[in-house]
């Protein structure tokens, strides 16, 4: 099957997104993959946002375009609301955000990939992103991961954003089994974590196929200044991200089942890790082979199971 002839289907979460919303739909129409069904699921807007859908319906020309009612529980949960939607029938699903600007190209090179890949094994497409201001204006990127992706880095680790990610239809399957069973932190996170876990293929591509829109208003930010990565590593160190690991270990707890051997592993000398003294901790955790994309974020890794505090 070639690229043209694909159906994908776009999950975009909207909440007050009316000042942006126009040009991110603007983007998704001019992807240069033909066939994309849109479903937007609407957190409560009370803005602009649905004129603008509504004004959208007659325009979109590349498939269906369908709004559905959100459960109103945060970003995490309306995208795991379109993640166990049963109607949603594509060959690939990306997510997508309200207030972003995607290349024409950032659908076709994810399909690309995946087209060396035999449908049935689980596959994971995501990307580096530019990041502009509230007026558009591009002012950096998201940091270059050099390593390869896995599940030991997906453990501390979410690579890449939502609105980079695209699955084919056997990643999209496992991860609404896992979604079944548990809700999550973040629906970018979690994917990584199901799929590579999985045995599934992730692919991170360097190249810049979002434009990220920064602004106060964000939910999760770019981080793309030394002083928001120092930031990030200050929480680390603190022990922020000690609930989100919580939260995620007790997700693979009750999917195990679907986790290879290898994944389990790792999985059980990291969650060993974070137990016991000082020696036991670091040499359970060495031997998961656990690690972050940069050498300093490694680094602070080690620093707060020293301190206790993932």
């Amino acid at each position: 099957m070639g690229k043209t002839d694909l159906r994908i289907a776009v999950l975009m979460g909207t909440k007050n997104g009316g000042a942006f919303i126009d040009e991110q739909l603007q983007s998704l129409a001019a992807q240069s993959q033909p066939f994309i069904d849109l479903w937007i699921s609407d957190d409560g807007s009370d803005d602009g946002t649905l004129p603008i859908i509504e004004a959208w319906k007659p325009r979109w020309s590349k498939g269906r375009m369908t709004l559905a009612e959100g459960p109103r529980q945060g970003f995490a949960a309306n995208f795991r609301s379109m993640i166990l939607d049963l109607r949603i029938d594509a060959d690939c699903y990306a997510f997508c955000d309200q207030d972003d600007v995607w290349e024409p190209d950032r659908l076709e090179s994810a399909v690309r990939w995946m087209q060396a890949f035999d449908a049935g094994t689980p596959l994971m497409f995501c990307s580096r992103t530019a990041t502009m201001t509230e007026t558009g204006s591009l002012v950096g990127h998201s940091p270059l991961f050099g390593r390869p992706p896995s599940f030991r880095n997906a453990l501390v680790q979410s690579i890449a954003g939502g609105n980079t990610i695209l699955l084919n239809r056997a990643a999209r399957d496992l991860l609404a089994k896992a979604c079944a069973r548990t809700s999550f932190v973040s629906h970018d996170w979690w994917a990584y974590l199901v799929v590579s876990g999985a045995g599934g293929v992730v692919r991170y591509d360097p190249r810049p196929l979002v434009r990220y829109r920064q602004h106060a208003a964000n939910l999760v930010g770019a981080n793309v200044s030394w002083r928001a990565r120092i930031s990030r590593l200050g929480r680390l160190i603190k022990g922020q991200f000690a609930g989100w690991t919580d939260l995620n270990l007790a997700g693979l707890a009750v999917n195990r089942d679907l986790l290879t051997q290898d994944a389990i592993a790792s999985l059980d000398l990291f969650a060993r890790g974070r137990q016991g003294n000082l020696f036991q901790r670091l040499a359970a955790l060495r031997q998961s082979g656990v690690y972050r994309q940069t050498f300093a974020g490694t680094l602070g890794l080690y620093l707060a199971f020293v301190l206790g505090r993932i």
